[in-house]
């Protein structure tokens, strides 16, 4: 059968979105593999799935697979182009769009310019948020990588991070430490991995390795978890601008018993049609 798809990006973090609401399909890990390949494939970092809501609160339900085929919980720039994508689509022409996720549900907004809010919730901290196995609750935990002790917070944004401050992201050891710590141990369902570099109390630099993709241009809820970690230290205070491979983020978190919000942009590159083997 023929899948319809599109082609899209947050920041150069690319996705192919694929309506389930219009169309049936059944994917499985193998066929998304596949499709993630960029040489044989379409290629992208993720795979986001549009579905009917289970819970009629919701306009729709949002399924997340990264290039591995693995599903997962969130995606914060997958989220902004999952709002445009519905849109551009006609499934809805709400500015306020309600969805339900692995995660947790997240509201989103298309704004009058273009650029896309997102409700990410409340950042959460515990250790078994996250899963991480850890004692108790701190802002830093030490975690032994090989033959070095590295001082990291642990959040989750209805995903797993892991959030390493450094020196300077340009020579951070990203391809070296970013896969130990995606599989460490003591993550039992993986992490992603940020390398954070304070600027200023409102604004960092980040590089990102995402748990089933590697490095991407950018991370949306790894933006955010970064920015919670930093607030939570001291060392940053809302809004805080985001400097990622791809692009800027602007993150606030005014209220620390409040919700996270994330605003950036979500670009359409080109609709096709795949055969599915």
């Amino acid at each position: 059968m023929l899948l319809h798809f599109t082609k899209m990006h947050g920041l150069g973090n690319d996705f192919v979105m694929v309506d389930l609401v219009t169309q049936r399909a059944r994917l499985d890990a193998a066929q998304i593999r596949a499709l993630a390949d960029r040489r044989f494939g379409i290629g992208f970092d993720q795979l986001l799935v549009v579905e009917p809501p289970r819970d009629p609160e919701m306009d729709f339900r949002y399924r997340i697979y990264n290039a591995d085929g693995g599903e997962v919980e969130n995606c914060g720039n997958g989220a902004r182009c999952f709002a445009r994508f519905v849109r551009d689509q006609r499934l809805t022409h709400k500015h306020e769009i309600h969805v339900e996720t692995a995660g947790g549900p997240l509201m989103l907004s298309v704004q009058h310019d273009g650029l896309v809010r997102v409700d990410m919730g409340r950042p959460r901290f515990s250790p078994v948020a996250i899963p991480f196995d850890a004692p108790g609750d701190q802002p830093l935990h030490p975690l032994e990588v090989g033959d070095e002790t590295l001082n990291i917070a642990v959040v989750s944004m209805g995903n797993p991070h892991a959030v390493l401050q450094v020196d300077s992201v340009e020579s951070a050891p990203v391809e070296r430490l970013g896969p130990l710590v995606e599989a460490h141990p003591r993550f039992p369902k993986r992490v992603n991995v940020g390398f954070m570099q304070v600027l200023s109390p409102s604004e960092i630099r980040l590089r990102v390795y995402e748990r089933g993709s590697g490095e991407t241009l950018a991370c949306g809820t790894g933006a955010c978890a970064a920015v919670a970690s930093g607030i939570r230290q001291g060392l940053l205070k809302s809004p805080v601008k985001v400097h990622l491979s791809g692009g800027e983020l602007s993150i606030e978190w005014p209220d620390p018993e409040g919700a996270l919000t994330m605003v950036g942009p979500a670009t359409r590159v080109f609709d096709g049609r795949v055969a599915l083997n």
